[in-house]
């Protein structure tokens, strides 16, 4: 997919230039889909951009972290335009991602899912310790993924502050009880000693344990592997290896990422 992107240098105007965004055409389609629909129901049919080309910008600023004044300047539109449609591309993507126990659905006693927590890292002066992540050495804002074992990620959490412990998010969320109440069987790291339930972490001090403890972390270790790679997923759009927005849009931005992850398995 090409569009319209620009550079800018000291002193300079900004000037567009081609660029690639590695997105699917069907994706575009689908966001501009949705985004038609909006705005059917708002009764809002004109727009300075068409409803793809609004897509298209929203899906550069997510995937490529371009500033509103860019992606706003390569589509012909001010950066408070940009914003808008941003927002509103958001807003209507966040809507179609799943609640927890709807993610749940179809879940059981002898199935098994991955939980993990990720900082989403952020713009944060030291002084606003809510958001520092000990752990990270970095401000941020701590996101809990819920994954199947082939690495599809089923649900992420709304965005707590960073200092927030990964066991107190889970607990926060509902998860351990949603977990428990399906019989779900959840694996976490240590973060999570201690939620009890159906839980399972590896074992503290496995070089003094005997060798079936030390398999048992091996085992453990490798069927979490797909909790990894489903944040692994979420970040590469890069809008969330570094966020300059207000923490509270955090869990939009990752709820719309969500959206748009779950558009791409069903493609």
């Amino acid at each position: 997919m090409v569009i319209p992107l620009i550079t800018l240098a000291p002193g300079a105007s900004l000037v567009p230039y081609p660029a690639m965004l590695d997105v699917s055409h069907e994706l575009v389609e689908h966001v501009s889909w949705l985004l038609y629909e909006r705005r059917r129901e708002i009764k809002s049919p004109w727009r300075r951009l068409s409803c793809f080309k609004q897509a298209l910008l929203a899906l550069a600023h997510l995937r490529k972290n371009e500033t509103f004044a860019q992606v706003g300047a390569g589509f012909g539109v001010s950066e408070a335009t940009a914003w808008r449609y941003v927002d509103e591309t958001l807003e209507v993507l966040a809507a179609w991602a799943p609640g927890l126990h709807e993610a749940l659905v179809g879940l059981g006693e002898g199935d098994f899912v991955i939980v993990d927590g990720t900082l989403i890292p952020t713009d944060r002066i030291r002084a606003d310790e809510p958001y520092y992540s000990q752990k990270h050495r970095r401000h941020g804002m701590n996101v809990q993924v819920i994954a199947r074992p082939d690495d599809t990620p089923l649900w992420f959490s709304r965005a707590l502050p960073g200092r927030t412990h990964d066991l107190t998010e889970a607990r926060a969320h509902g998860i351990v009880q949603a977990c428990l109440t399906r019989q779900i069987l959840v694996l976490a790291d240590r973060a999570y000693q201690g939620a009890g339930a159906t839980v399972r972490t590896p074992y503290y001090r496995h070089r003094e344990q005997p060798e079936h403890y030390k398999q048992f972390n091996r085992d453990h270790a490798h069927l979490r592997a797909p909790g990894e790679r489903a944040f692994a997923q979420l970040k590469s759009w890069k809008l969330l290896r570094h966020t300059r927005c207000s923490t509270n849009r955090i869990g939009s931005v990752v709820r719309a990422i969500h959206t748009l992850l779950t558009c791409t398995y069903s493609g």
